[in-house]
């Protein structure tokens, strides 16, 4: 195995815990390792690249690991992952995607992963995308996630993208059913001349379904940022996005919301504040005995936890 690609594997693995139960390591383009369990099933497909996972109904407790790396310049992977996750299970899924670059060439990882939420069943997403390397060609991750929820399913997504990445359009589509619930938290920094683009694209067409929604983004260099949620209430149902950016140096951000309701009962909301860091949050942290540039990563870490 690759050191960036084990490298990778730290970052999506806590400190205190080894990988084990069902996974898959990609590695430019191809299989470095996997492993299903008794109640989680790893195939590749027959039809294009990527893998389908099928989770028994009922499973509980267990892991899932799907890391992918692109090692070096003049790669361009595209992968395609497809979960099934059986009614009434409740299950953890790690996805994360590392970029390296050592020439002028490009690194580029385009990952679609389509999740099957059976009725009752639960499923935390935890997704981390990292940048590195000293060659000059660009470093680029464009995830598609498309999410499915049946009656009274669950899904958390937390992603993360920490510097690194030169270029990204993050993808999110999601069509909800009765009773079931969306609840997404991005954390997103950029700098230098990087360009980052969010779309979020939610249908709410179950009663008592509900969407919430919150990106946290901080933009420096003269980095650009887009973020556009779309959410759309059908039913009686509720609706939340919240977009709340700090920009430093020349940096960009936009936010563009859009909110539509076909059901007088669908209650659906917007918030967006982006804006610099406030003078007295420094102030305060260097009296402390902080430098202006501690203070400043103290309050950014903060912010995107």
């Amino acid at each position: 195995m690759n050191e960036i690609t084990a490298k990778l594997l730290d970052l999506i693995s806590s400190p205190y815990e080894k990988i084990k139960g069902a996974f898959n390591i990609r590695e430019d383009s191809g299989c470095a390792g996997r492993q299903s369990t008794e109640n989680i099933e790893i195939v590749s497909k027959t039809d294009k690249p990527g893998i389908d996972i099928r989770i028994r109904p009922g499973t509980k407790g267990e892991n899932v690991y799907i890391p992918a790396c692109v090692t070096h310049s003049d790669i361009d992977d595209l992968v395609y992952n497809d979960f099934y996750v059986g009614e009434g299970a409740d299950v953890t899924i790690i996805a994360g995607c590392g970029v390296h670059t050592d020439g002028e060439g490009e690194a580029k990882h385009n990952g679609v992963h389509r999740f099957f939420l059976g009725k009752n069943s639960r499923v935390r997403y935890l997704e981390k995308h990292i940048g590195e390397g000293e060659g000059t060609g660009k470093r680029i991750i464009n995830p598609v996630t498309d999410a499915f929820l049946e009656a009274n399913s669950y899904m958390e997504m937390d992603t993360t993208q920490i510097k690194g990445v030169d270029s990204t359009l993050r993808t999110t589509n999601a069509v909800l059913q009765e009773g079931a619930r969306l609840v997404i938290r991005e954390k997103l920094m950029t700098h230098g001349g990087q360009s980052a683009e969010s779309d979020f694209k939610v249908l709410l067409k179950g009663t008592g379904c509900g969407v919430d929604l919150v990106s946290r983004s901080v933009a420096r260099g003269s980095s650009k940022q887009l973020f556009r949620s779309r959410i759309t209430g059908e039913a009686a149902c509720t609706g939340h996005s919240a977009c709340d950016a700090i920009i430093m140096d020349q940096g960009i951000v936009s936010a563009i919301p859009e909110l539509t309701a076909s059901h007088v009962d669908a209650a659906l909301i917007h918030e967006a504040a982006i804006g610099r860091i406030a003078g007295e949050q420094l102030t305060k942290l260097m009296t402390l005995g902080l430098t202006a540039a501690e203070a400043e990563a103290k309050i950014i870490e903060g912010f995107l936890r």
